[in-house]
């Protein structure tokens, strides 16, 4: 069969791309347009919590506790400053009173109370010239939200002799919502450009170099329609955004890179341009599509966890995932269709080099410095598999020393004016208003039962004091201080003692240190299914793709070795807080529950992606020439200089969202970034091909059953074609194209062993 095609050999997707590739670019540009009219405002039907579980005791306690009892629940905090005045100087009892009524009378909000009104010791300052109002604003997220808005102007600033300012939970995530819509904003300003150039380096024409680009806002803006399809369902985080961002450029990077790359190396050989994308899509393509369905897999994982912080990321990663390989394997191939040679038009590389005297570099260079890199490796290939794998399980250790907690408003900006407040109440205040347990009892009892309750807690260890019962109807509900911190161990041991008690009535717990301990159990619970989603659909992918039973369990043991860097460096630099001057953060000694597994699901998933481009061009070579070790480094000069490219272009988007000023975001940003920088560089540069080399040619073997399994259902190319006379040898460069080493400029040899699938036509 010949390398070059005729369009009536091409599959229907093929044909339609090949054959009307205006078309295609016109419902590209109808879709785009859609999609922004769609995703208009999709931030601000955001939210910004989702860590509780929902079906949790925690979650449901609280609930009922804003129904039956909202003042047990404040959200909204009024801290009050009386100057030099005592909170108890008649004027400013008078105002603060005045306040206290006004703010009762606020459509939205319930539960109100003050120091005024009862005067508790946690909410007046030790130094006497502070005191809080505290409140309960009611809604969703989205309703709450618009209540803030509407009250804050009527009571932040002076009232006579008073300054209010307003701190809570609510003003905490409204005030992250804006934030992270800022931050994203100002990274997306960051990254564009900065991709461009990279993107210019690595493709010399400024016309390829636009290509990626194109499919990163196809795939942006088209996710972005579909979250704000998705809020209309359910819940969608606004962390999402930046997740959202950060893929649709990086993904979009990657496929195009290989996209482009194959069709540069086919217009090289001699096929015209309709020929060429037409044998791309059906080797880089089916690369590409392959690659996309791994990473949605491990994305799809978070979906068996109920919190919709997780959720919202699956969500996001699976649309964005199908849309950016939609693009690149649509979009992009009618633009190659209709640029053709023109695809290296503006070499800025060659009139940058040209413009300073210099020769450019050979057309092996970076190619020969990859081949000497695999040689090495190879021949001391036991030494490279223990050293580096040694090297990455050292990196991880400190994640043994991993503590969890839940994410509050230490994670904005020291200066945020939420933060402020926070920060004062915490050091002002004793008790730390807001911070403790609250025990619901939705029984019916007597009063000698209830004074039974109340003291079995006072008598559980690590209780520093029990406020109540406060009863309505049928109801009560005891207010309990920790000792320590507020979501400490103590605290959290203490959940499971109160909810442990043997009482005359049962009461159920929530707060801080509850909705901790509910969240760890909830995904303690769902992770092995989420683990094992990844482990065996990973495992069946690479086997359609490989046929070899070893190089799957390698492609996982190996992935998830390259993560540990990523986990080390989280707990070393976020939790332990080394280096958080340096990245203006501020160390909670903690890391938020639901954060790693986020980042196991994301990194892991392009950890697969480069594996694919690795393993489909080994076994292309393996399955021409039938020689291990030369297919090994067939694979490495083919991709390394790809993946490498793409990692440092994915790297420098992910630290553009790493610049965040919520630390949440930032962790996740610069932990990806090493995640993927340590997967390109190392992992599949040393440790994949030095396992390789130690198995042998046992990496390829099956048992027969699964081997006649694959010939029937595995993802193979067909039966290499005999090299012609075009295809043999060294051929004409591309202007400004690379060498199918991966150098830059020079020729681009042909691989006379290629092979092609068909694609059902």
């Amino acid at each position: 069969m010949s390398v070059v095609e005729s369009p009536r050999r091409l599959g229907g997707w093929t044909r339609f791309v090949t054959a009307r590739p205006r078309l295609a670019l016109l419902a590209a540009l109808l879709f785009t347009a859609l999609a922004v009219f769609a995703g208009s405002g999709v931030g601000d039907r955001m939210g910004s919590g989702g860590w509780e579980a929902p079906d949790a005791e925690s979650t449901w306690t609280t609930r009922a506790l804003e129904k039956e009892f909202p003042a047990s629940q404040p959200n909204l905090l009024l801290l009050v400053d009386s100057g030099r005045a005592s909170v108890d100087d008649p004027a400013v009892v008078a105002e603060a009173s005045r306040l206290t009524a006004r703010l009762a009378a606020q459509q939205g909000v319930t539960g109100v109370g003050s120091y005024w009104q009862t005067p508790a010791p946690a909410l007046r300052a030790r130094d006497g010239h502070e005191a809080l109002i505290a409140a309960h604003i009611t809604g969703d997220e989205k309703g709450s939200g618009e209540t803030l808005d509407r009250i804050t102007p009527l009571f932040e600033g002076g009232h006579g002799p008073v300054k209010v300012s307003i701190g809570g939970l609510i003003a905490v995530r409204h005030e992250m919502q804006s934030i992270i819509q800022e931050d994203l904003l100002r990274a997306e300003m960051v990254a564009l450009p900065v991709t461009l150039v990279l993107l210019v380096m690595v493709f010399g024409s400024a016309v390829a170099a636009l290509l990626p680009l194109g499919v990163g806002i196809v795939a942006i803006l088209g996710t972005s329609a579909v979250l704000r399809g998705i809020t209309e369902l359910t819940d969608v985080s606004v962390f999402a955004q930046n997740l959202t961002t950060a893929l649709g450029l990086g993904l979009a990077v990657d496929y195009a890179l290989f996209i482009v790359r194959r069709f540069r190396e086919e217009l090289a050989s001699g096929a015209d341009p309709r020929s060429a994308v037409g044998i791309t899509l059906r080797t880089a393509g089916r690369t590409v599509l392959f690659s996309a369905l791994t990473v949605a897999v491990s994305l799809s994982a978070m979906l068996v966890f109920p919190q919709y912080f997780l959720r919202s990321f699956a969500y996001a990663g699976i649309a964005v995932v199908i849309l950016a390989a939609g693009a690149a394997l649509i979009v992009l191939p009618a633009a190659l269709v209709l640029l053709g040679p023109r695809v290296d038009a503006l070499d800025l590389r060659r009139a940058l080099v040209r413009g300073r005297g210099v020769r450019a570099a050979g057309p092996g260079t970076a190619g020969r410095g990859r081949a000497g890199l695999a040689a090495l490796v190879m021949r001391r290939a036991p030494v490279f598999a223990l050293v580096t794998a040694a090297t990455l399980v050292l990196l991880g250790l400190p994640f043994l020393g991993v503590r969890f907690g839940m994410a509050d408003d230490r994670q904005l900006p020291a200066d945020s004016a939420s933060r402020v407040v926070q920060d004062h109440i915490r050091e002002a205040f004793p008790g730390s208003p807001g911070g403790g347990l609250t025990l619901l009892v939705r029984e019916a009892a007597t009063p000698a039962q209830y004074a039974a309750l109340r003291e079995r807690i006072a008598a559980t260890e690590g209780v520093a004091r029990v406020d109540g019962p406060l009863t309505a109807g049928d109801s009560a509900t005891y207010t309990v201080v920790p000792e320590g911190k507020a979501a400490g161990p103590e605290a959290q041991k203490l959940v499971h003692d109160l909810r442990a008690l043997d009482a005359p009535v049962h009461a159920s717990v929530t707060g801080t240190a509850a909705v901790l301990v509910d969240s760890k159990d909830a995904i303690a619970e769902r992770l092995p299914w989420a683990v094992g989603i990844i482990a065996v659909v990973t495992l069946l992918l690479v086997f359609l793709l490989t046929g070899s039973i070893l190089i799957p369990v390698q492609a996982v043991v190996l992935n998830a070795l390259s993560l540990t860097a990523m986990f080390g460096a989280v707990v070393w630099v976020f939790q332990e807080g080394h280096l958080s001057g340096l990245l203006s953060f501020t160390s909670t000694g903690d890391i938020e529950t639901t954060l790693p597994v986020l980042m196991f699901c994301v990194a892991f998933g392009l950890s697969m992606d480069y594996g694919v481009f690795l393993l489909s061009r080994i076994k292309e070579e393996h399955d021409r020439s039938g020689d291990h070790e030369g297919s090994i480094a067939f694979g490495l000069r083919q991709t390394g200089g790809l993946i490498s490219a793409a990692a440092v272009i994915l790297a420098v988007v992910m630290v553009a969202m790493g610049t965040s000023r919520v630390t949440n975001i930032k962790m996740l940003g610069l932990g990806i970034a090493l995640a993927v920088l340590m997967d390109a560089m190392v992992v599949r540069s040393l440790l994949v091909p030095s396992v390789m080399k130690v198995m042998g040619r046992a990496t390829w073997w099956a048992p027969a059953p699964l081997h006649a399994l694959h010939r029937r259902v595995g993802l193979d190319e067909g039966a290499a074609p005999a090299p012609t006379a075009r295809t043999a040898g060294t051929v004409a460069p591309v202007p400004g194209s690379r060498g199918a080493d991966g150098g830059a400029g020079g020729t681009a040899p042909k691989d006379p062993g290629r092979t092609t699938i068909s694609s059902g036509g």
